[in-house]
């Protein structure tokens, strides 16, 4: 069988209750992957730089895909920037001054992206955005509304990771569980959608799983063990 390369949310996915505190089953649970030869990648709307953290105290491999897909971290000061954080900035500012209860949410600093809280109707900002002719994403990961530039999401900043150390989509395995996740899943084989998941991004995934979280990854991976043992 060939090495895996799992694409791992981290939000919802591998932690255990919303806020940030990572399911440590979860975690040993992608160390035994990676010791096993299998590649684990953190692919998040946290900062590349938190993810990059995680996967070297993790032990898991030291690159990151942050900032929805705006940032790739390949090593502690070697950052790809794929987004363009000054016409988010334009855009904060447009729906701030337009859009009643728009705020920033006190994030890890960004190189690509702004961080809003979910405290707003972001239809109503994605119309304001229209009507001025601003063209970025809006996104809610579930952790926190995104501003990313237009094009970027995780999976274009994953293919990017893909093309450059030569990862076939047939070899990559995502787990996730919000709206964000679902380009990721497009990039992937086999995709899978964890039971805190909703409706619309089950659908979008190849497989499904019960388990809410980091017990929901143990359970897609106990459930991917038999072929993952044969590397």
């Amino acid at each position: 069988m060939n090495k895996k390369t799992f694409a791992v949310d981290i939000d919802g996915t591998i932690t255990e209750n919303g806020g940030g505190r990572i399911h440590l089953d979860a975690l040993e649970a992608l160390r035994r992957l990676t010791n096993m030869g299998h590649d684990v990648i953190y692919v998040t709307g946290r900062s590349s730089v938190e993810a990059y953290l995680l996967s070297v105290f993790g032990g898991t491999k030291k690159i990151a895909v942050g900032e929805n897909g705006g940032c790739i971290a390949l090593d502690a000061d070697d950052h790809v920037l794929l987004g363009n954080i000054e016409e988010c900035n334009r855009a904060f500012e447009l729906i701030k001054n337009n859009v009643e209860g728009v705020q920033k949410k006190p994030v890890f600093p960004r190189l690509t992206e702004v961080v809003l809280e979910r405290t707003f109707d972001m239809e109503n900002a994605r119309k304001i955005l229209s009507q001025n002719n601003i063209n970025v994403e809006l996104s809610d990961s579930q952790y926190a509304i995104h501003i990313n530039s237009k094009g970027i999401d995780k999976g274009t900043g994953f293919t990017e990771l893909m093309k450059k150390f030569n990862i076939l989509k047939d070899d990559v395995i995502a787990i996730g569980d919000s709206a964000t996740d679902i380009p990721l899943f497009k990039v992937a084989k086999t995709s899978i959608a964890l039971g805190n998941a909703s409706d619309a991004v089950r659908s979008e995934a190849t497989m499904t799983v019960s388990g809410c979280s980091g017990d929901g990854v143990l359970e897609a991976i106990d459930k991917l063990a038999p072929k993952l043992s044969e590397i």
